[in-house]
């Protein structure tokens, strides 16, 4: 089997020649040093896909193999971490759109094989970054003034080195301290072709195997990139949020210099905290774990459920906690705001309704509402199990009465092969508003587990209440019967009766567990 895919890689091998040469005379007409560099980007690309396969013809397809043996797995795992590292290698080299590519892998924890995950993971700490030089130049070609000439004590060391940017803190002439995010230099000259050329790759290896279906991931990266590379659009995000959220008076949104700010800088109000999974930081603080929880839950889920505008980038380090010892309460900063989602009322309306199917573990509800997002009939239970992160036998049992394990994760891992299919097809037919969303549910739960939450399921709670409202107002909004009206409101505020004792219930089981840990 494989290798008549190998035959066929050699064929579009060829198609790939094509793209190149193609490439070539595009770049013709562009500065010979670009030229050069972007020729290089796609000659590296086209090298790395073709050891790739060489790795797994050599290790694994050169001979029948039973697939359940224990010396296969070993060598299946090895050929995995051996292509990973290559993949991980060109992100690298080529950085930018690369590296955000890189860093969609490292967070399919349930779509890849883990060695992949694990590998690309590298990619959300430890992003090249660029000299301080480099930098000055993008903000020289943005303001047609040299860097010293707008900032005083520009730092050359990042706070934070991102895929498309770093951020660097700096000084105002007026002595404010602000943050400057500076888009790579490298980013935007080869944009268009590395997106091309990334696309050629992903749709070739969809005819090669076609178990994959990736068209979703073309479409989303070549929708949401544009946006990310946009900082005017990302401080606009900013200061929509800010004042949505106005009312939040533990949300704290940086303040954003428009006056300094082009599509290729943004300079925001400087915050100083720990980020969100900071352990060390929440304890020196006297911070409360099951508070933090409580309010991150809070915020995603007013996002996704009230308001339908859902920052769309959900991971720790966009996250920072801010306490003080003169406060009474803990602060949360949300950073990052190049992309959003604006989820329809439908949408809003259906995702309540299948969260609220999975958590009464109503199967009919799951079918009916996973359907009215997209997902075929017989894939339902699938696609709870993709909105949930938990197997169809945690779901059946309540995945508000068992916390997830590792047991529950090496399943999802060791099953993956055989129904990968069925996975890439759900992600490409589901209503594409959800596959943003997907990334603040496995946030949350993340979160959870870093703080030692988990148990307690603050997060899955109070989306529950915001769920249950959005449900509410809808068929309120949907009702015509005057009758009707009262007996939704009086099962609107039953469900939210039952879900106080049922939190009540959880922080009792949490002391009692103290209580006898201690005893």
């Amino acid at each position: 089997m494989f290798s008549r895919n190998i035959g066929r890689l050699v064929k579009y091998s060829l198609y790939g020649s094509v793209g190149i040469g193609g490439t070539v005379g595009f770049l013709k007409a562009q500065d010979d040093d670009i030229a050069a560099l972007t020729v290089v980007r796609v000659i590296r690309t086209a090298t790395t896909a073709v050891e790739i396969g060489r790795i797994y013809q050599t290790m694994l397809y050169s001979k029948e193999w039973d697939t359940e043996s224990e010396e296969y797995l070993q060598l299946r795992s090895q050929a995995h971490q051996f292509s990973a590292e290559k993949l991980l290698d060109l992100c690298i080299a080529n950085r930018g759109i690369y590296i955000k590519l890189g860093q969609h892998v490292g967070a399919l924890e349930y779509l890849v094989p883990n060695e992949y995950v694990k590998t690309m993971q590298i990619l959300h700490k430890n992003a090249p970054k660029n000299t301080v030089q480099e930098l000055n130049q993008v903000i020289e070609e943005e303001f047609n003034k040299k860097a010293d000439e707008l900032f005083d004590d520009f730092e050359p060391e990042p706070l934070g080195t991102a895929s498309l940017a770093q951020v660097h803190k700096a000084k105002l002439k007026d002595g404010t301290v602000v943050a400057v995010k500076v888009q790579h230099p490298f980013v935007k000259n080869n944009f268009d072709i590395d997106l091309k050329w990334i696309e050629f790759v992903l749709k070739t290896m969809m005819k090669i195997f076609p178990e994959f279906k990736m068209q979703w991931l073309i479409d989303e990266t070549k929708k949401n990139i544009k946006k990310e590379l946009d900082f005017l659009l990302e401080g606009e995000n900013a200061e929509k949020v800010a004042e949505l959220f106005k009312h939040y008076k533990w949300l704290k949104i940086p303040k954003i210099y428009r006056e300094y700010s082009t599509s290729r800088v943004l300079v925001m109000e400087y915050i100083q905290g720990g980020m969100i999974n900071d352990l060390k930081y929440i304890e020196e603080h006297k911070i409360n774990k099951f508070d933090v929880c409580e309010k991150i839950g809070d915020l995603y889920s007013n996002m996704i459920f009230v308001t339908g505008f859902v920052h769309s980038d959900p991971h720790p380090g966009n996250i920072m906690v801010i306490k003080e010892p003169k406060d009474k309460e803990v602060t949360l900063c949300l950073l990052d705001h190049g992309l959003y989602a604006q989820l329809t009322d439908e949408f809003k309306y259906h995702y309540s309704k299948l969260w609220l199917g999975i958590l009464s573990r109503n199967t009919e509800e799951m079918r009916i509402h996973s359907e009215a997002i997209g997902i075929r009939k017989e894939l339902y239970g699938l696609f709870a199990c993709i909105v949930t992160g938990r197997t169809w036998e945690a779901i059946l049992q309540g995945i508000n009465r068992t916390n997830p394990s590792p047991h529950e994760k090496r399943i999802f891992q060791e099953h993956l092969p055989s129904f990968i299919h069925h996975v890439t097809h759900c992600l490409e037919q589901v209503d594409r508003q959800a596959l943003l969303v997907f990334k603040t549910n496995d946030l949350i739960r993340s979160i959870e587990y870093a703080l030692g939450t988990d148990k307690r399921m603050c997060g899955s709670i109070v989306m529950t209440k915001y769920c249950l409202q959005n449900v509410y107002q809808y068929d309120c909004r949907h009702v015509s019967s005057v009758v009707r009206r009262p007996l939704l409101a009086i099962k609107y505020r039953w469900s939210l009766v039952l879900l106080y004792f049922f939190n009540l219930y959880l922080a009792l089981i949490e002391k009692w567990n103290k209580c006898v840990n201690c005893s």
